[in-house]
């Protein structure tokens, strides 16, 4: 099997679904040149008709692609970063999530905005927030944020082969990551978490970057006799629920790490829901690890410092065992 970077899984991904299906477009700001490289290449093959350069109105984007979306095409949005979401934020908040439910399910809404999510980058605040909380809230939108090029690969397939509009999240730090990326067809299913390290004492819940640091915290604990279970969501919305509960019935200790803030966050969520449907299970408090809740800073020490690190991670798995390791 081929190793990938993440940035050439995306890019496979609108290669492979644009040559299957004439209705799947692109439009979006220099998705022609290709800033993140992701789109790459596609404007020379599918021509000026399905590789669109927009101006620079979010706003004015996200709906043209709401109106692709509602008469038939699927597009997809890309948007560049997270943050310009929020200049889109009536098109898809008022129009594409609620469009399909107040029509009565007469049309459909295969729509995909597609962005870079987090920081990692020394982008400054402008460019480096994580903003999935925010969609998880709104009805009828799915929200993926993959972790690895075979996961960005097989989620952004089945993402624009769905029905329904979707926040896709590409993480800023992880596009030269590498890994292990099939050449044959494949699809991931929307809302299925992964296990990415199996565990017995305590299970660390995570997302995105997040996972990375989560692999590395459970690395070090190891040293220690803590055996750590790690669990990629994928899916932010649905997300996994039946996995994580699952895992928690199996180590009674749980800690969730999210890159947003806490409140009202990813990372609240899921503590949320482990604390009232799991409580019986639970040895121990749940634990949330998130951002510091300041803007995200441009000094690359400080943004660091504001983010969870694989350090915090680790400590709060401390806590939830007492420090001690369990028989």
């Amino acid at each position: 099997m081929a190793r990938k970077t993440y940035i050439a899984a995306i890019n496979e991904a609108l290669f492979e679904e644009m040559r299957r299906d004439p209705m799947v477009l692109l439009i979006g700001e220099d998705v022609r040149i290709g800033v993140f490289a992701g789109t790459r290449g596609l404007h020379k093959e599918f021509g000026d008709k399905r590789v669109l350069d927009t101006p620079i109105s979010e706003l004015a984007v996200a709906g043209a692609g709401v109106g692709a979306a509602a008469t038939g095409l699927r597009p997809v949005v890309d948007l560049m970063f997270g943050t310009f979401l929020y200049l889109a934020f009536d098109q898809i908040a008022n129009q594409a999530g609620a469009m399909r439910y107040m029509f009565g399910g007469q049309t459909r809404l295969p729509l995909v905005y597609m962005v870079q999510n987090g920081t990692g980058a020394s982008a400054g605040h402008h460019h480096s927030q994580s903003v999935h909380q925010f969609f998880m809230n709104m009805p009828l939108i799915k929200v993926i944020m993959p972790a690895t090029p075979y996961d960005v690969k097989g989620l952004l397939k089945a993402a624009i082969r769905d029905d329904n509009p979707v926040i896709f999240l590409n993480h800023l730090a992880l596009g030269g990551q590498r890994g292990e990326v099939p050449d044959e067809e494949y699809l991931i299913p929307i809302g299925q978490g992964e296990i990415k390290r199996s565990g017995s004492h305590v299970t660390v819940c995570s997302v995105g970057l997040m996972v990375h640091h989560s692999l590395k915290a459970a690395k070090e604990l190891e040293k220690e006799g803590i055996d750590v279970e790690v669990i990629d969501l994928r899916t932010l919305k649905p997300w996994d629920e039946a996995l994580v509960l699952h895992s928690v019935a199996k180590t009674g200790r749980f800690v969730a790490v999210d890159e947003g803030h806490m409140v009202c966050g990813a990372a609240s969520e899921w503590a949320a829901t482990v604390a009232e449907k799991a409580f019986h299970d639970l040895k121990a408090p749940v634990k949330r690890v998130t951002s510091k809740p300041v803007p995200i800073p441009f000094s690359p020490k400080l943004e660091k410092a504001v983010v969870p690190s694989p350090e915090e991670i680790a400590d709060a798995v401390r806590q939830v065992l007492g420090t001690r390791v369990p028989a």
